[in-house]
């Protein structure tokens, strides 16, 4: 049995809200999935997961985005507890596309990041998950070109994405 959604499920309210706060950095998000619990099966915790997101305000959602680094760098604007390490190698895996890329690309990238926080208010959040760094630049420029609102529900459901992607690991553990 010991799957990781049974320790998951068994962790002490506490260890819960941390887990979950490796996968999204909104404490409601990660107060309301440690009170949902137990789960009975990785459905229903995915379900819960999105639809908790879903549900939470523009400012939990900003809170959940400070805690990812900039694409292209290594450190979240919010600052981030010792037990946070495990969300800065995610990260970190989940921006590999980019490790690699030319410093062209990077400049772009750290000019784009800038132009964007400047825009909306929030840093550029993306599922970076398989996506190159040839592709980065691109979305970027192209999510520069909608309206806040617009862009504010893009990029929720970026983190909706990457917070599936985390849950998904965690249970690996």
């Amino acid at each position: 049995m010991n799957t990781g959604l049974d320790k998951l499920n068994a962790f002490s309210r506490e260890q819960a809200e941390a887990e979950f706060l490796k996968c999204c950095g909104s404490q409601r998000w990660a107060s309301a999935m440690t009170a949902a619990r137990p789960f009975a099966d990785v459905d229903e915790l995915l379900t819960k997961a999105d639809s908790t997101w879903r549900s939470l305000s523009s400012e939990d959602w900003f809170e959940a985005f400070r805690a990812h680094p900039k694409i292209g760098e290594k450190k979240a604007a919010a600052a981030q507890s010792e037990e946070a390490e495990e969300a800065r190698k995610w990260s970190t895996q989940e921006q590999s596309g980019i490790n690699d890329a030319p410093a062209t690309t990077m400049a772009a990238l750290a000019a784009g990041n800038r132009d964007y926080e400047q825009r909306f208010g929030f840093i550029f959040i993306v599922c970076a998950t398989g996506k190159s760094s040839e592709e980065m630049p691109a979305i970027l420029q192209a999510r520069l070109q909608n309206d806040a609102d617009t862009e504010i529900a893009v990029a929720a459901e970026e983190q909706r994405k990457i917070t599936r992607l985390r849950l998904e690991k965690l249970l690996q553990q």
